[in-house]
């Protein structure tokens, strides 16, 4: 080999060296919500400690330019709670509006702290600088999980403690309450599916997801149910609008220190039905799939937050991956993040997972390495204790 093929080789080599080292180039701006439950805590016996309200926060995160050091753009004075799953908020398809419910308030009765259903929703100008709330709605009792359609126009409210869903129109800046519909038992969260035309409810009391219609404005819940795990708590989506999957708490929004699943629901067949269930471990609670439709993640509890004497109690939590191959899902791998971790949100491109450490308050970033997940070790602190997290409806 000659000098100068030598060298040229040599550094092809380092510049390869260089460049497995790098962070990812500078991406454009991408937005994610982070609602901050500055009230609820639990002490080492794993009982509920209510403090002063007025100390919430929703934090409004660029996760794009850099995806492995996310900027908080604003933090924004807005109650919010621990309480219900983690998806009550999100944000518009061309990021121009963020939707942020409030699903319980602090109050004090005979000077003792407690938690009542809120009916708020607040509508924020992600474009106005600083982002700010421009709207306050009322919206049902309970306002917990919620969807946004691809269109961008509609916008589905889950009430738990009015058993309803709530429908709002999304014009512009403006957002508007335009009908309820009873769904006769408490729903915890509610999704689109891609087309617009259909959305999933999650009946949590009843193990069962139901099928609603969307046309236009008009959504109408025909009594069409599909039974899954125990007490479902999220549901999401492919983005090819096959599959659904459900996150079966198992016990009622805690863990209990047994394994729980997710139900895979094939929403293409006429009539919907379940076609497996996987067991990813205890207490899955934040879900979500990739924008890419071949990789989901199940966020376990693992008794994070309950009694250290618990048989079932860990410091740190789990969030478990889940290969989707066609309507063939499989368990992947499981990676360890902090304690309590509620939210997840994927990046639009499929190569990273953010998931929201609510002991920790901070966010743990993982990548995508083909269908497994890796967790990178880098984290971000945040202002509060994450209690929900979402990023932009696609």
């Amino acid at each position: 080999m000659n000098l100068r093929i030598a060298t040229a080789v040599l550094s092809g080599l380092a510049l390869l060296a260089g460049c497995a080292n790098m962070s990812p180039p500078p991406g454009k701006r991408e937005l994610m919500l982070v609602a901050n439950d500055e009230k609820q805590s639990w002490d080492d016996a794993g009982k509920v400690i209510l403090s002063d309200a007025g100390r919430d926060t929703v934090s409004i995160l660029d996760i794009g330019t850099d995806p492995l050091a996310p900027k908080i753009i604003a933090n924004l004075p807005i109650p919010n709670t621990i309480a219900g799953p983690p998806v009550n908020l999100a944000i518009t398809p061309d990021e121009g509006l963020a939707l942020v419910a409030n699903s319980m308030n602090m109050v004090t009765e005979n000077g003792v702290r407690k938690l009542v259903p809120d009916n708020r929703l607040f509508v924020i100008d992600l474009s106005a600088n600083p982002p700010a709330v421009i709207q306050t709605l009322a919206v049902g009792k309970q306002p917990s999980g919620m969807s946004i359609n691809a269109a961008g126009t509609l916008a589905l409210i889950a009430n738990r403690t009015d058993n309803s869903i709530s429908v709002l129109r999304i014009s512009g800046k403006k957002v508007e309450l335009i009908d309820t519909v009873a769904m006769g038992e408490q729903v915890a969260h509610v999704r689109f599916t891609p087309d617009g035309k259909r959305a999933l409810a999650a009946k949590f009391p009843g193990h069962k997801i139901a099928m609603l219609n969307v046309d236009g404005e008009k959504v109408t819940y025909n009594k069409l149910d599909v039974t899954v795990g125990l007490w479902p708590y999220n549901v999401d989506v492919t983005p090819d609008g096959k599959l659904a999957l459900s996150a079966d708490n198992g016990n009622a929004g805690a863990a209990d220190g047994h394994v729980d699943t997710v139900s895979v629901i094939d929403i293409e067949a006429n009539p919907p039905r379940v076609i497996d269930k996987v067991v990813v471990g205890d207490a899955p609670e934040g879900l979500a799939i990739s924008p890419t439709g071949k990789l989901a993640v199940a966020v376990l509890l693992r008794g994070t937050n309950v009694a250290k004497s618990a048989f079932f109690y860990n410091r740190n939590a789990t969030v478990v991956a889940l290969k989707i191959d066609g309507k063939k899902v499989t368990r992947s791998n499981e990676v360890e993040v902090r304690g309590l971790p509620e939210g997840a949100v994927f990046s639009q491109d499929g190569r990273y997972i953010y998931v929201g450490n609510f002991m920790d308050s901070d966010i743990s970033i993982l990548r995508v390495d083909g269908d497994q997940i890796v967790n990178t070790g880098k984290s971000l602190t945040l202002p509060g204790h994450p209690a929900a997290m979402r990023g932009r409806t696609h």
